[in-house]
């Protein structure tokens, strides 16, 4: 890591909103991704206030829950979110019409799943949109890799991830969303990761 990220690092460590802040004036074509998991209404509010106009990039896989779905409108609507959707080149009913259910992470299908309804999405939002800044809700807590990452750096390509909420725990994230009178979502399930502390890969390639 540079010296000048370091620094940032340093600088913000106990200020996310400072972070999103300095981060909006980086580049020009600034991105929030966003999967609508419990206590994401928190990046979403902290970037849109400072740039309402901000493009929230979702890779809807097709199979989230029905409370996710009504938690994403509920929140698109309250912030008057700049959604843009990516999608599985086949829908669901198309992809389990010809291969089945979605495999189990035991099974040796499981990875081009997780290829085709997240990165493949992720991979082409990427080349369409072209961003210079990437904001994702990432928290050191949720996972041993996520633990080691830095609130910011910058990818092999050059793009500037940033993760505000980095070292925010849970009671962090939920006295936040009382402050602001957020929503929140629980009944929530990611198909690429299943178990809670299981990265899919794509934190980890990018």
């Amino acid at each position: 890591m540079s010296s000048e990220l370091e620094a940032i690092n340093n600088e913000f460590a106990n200020n996310p909103q400072g972070l999103v802040e300095w981060a909006l004036a980086q580049g020009a074509r600034p991105i929030c991704t966003t999967n609508f998991r419990p206590f994401e209404a928190v990046i979403l509010h902290m970037v849109s206030r400072v740039r309402p106009d901000i493009p929230i990039v979702w890779m809807d896989s097709g199979y989230n829950t029905e409370a996710t779905y009504q938690f994403a409108d509920e929140v698109i609507k309250q912030l008057n979110l700049n959604i843009v959707s990516f999608v599985p080149r086949r829908t669901r009913a198309h992809r389990e019409a010809l291969d089945g259910l979605m495999p189990g992470i035991d099974d040796p299908r499981h990875a081009a799943f997780t290829q085709e309804v997240k990165l493949e999405p992720f991979e082409r939002a990427l080349r369409e949109m072209q961003p210079d800044v990437w904001f994702t809700a990432l928290r050191a807590e949720d996972t041993p890799e996520r633990a080691k990452m830095q609130a910011v750096s910058r990818n092999s390509d050059g793009l500037l991830k940033v993760a505000p909420l980095l070292q925010w725990s849970a009671k962090d994230m939920y006295q936040y969303l009382q402050a602001h009178n957020l929503p929140n979502n629980f009944d929530y399930f990611d198909p690429t990761k299943v178990e809670e502390k299981r990265e899919c890969g794509l934190h980890l390639q990018h």
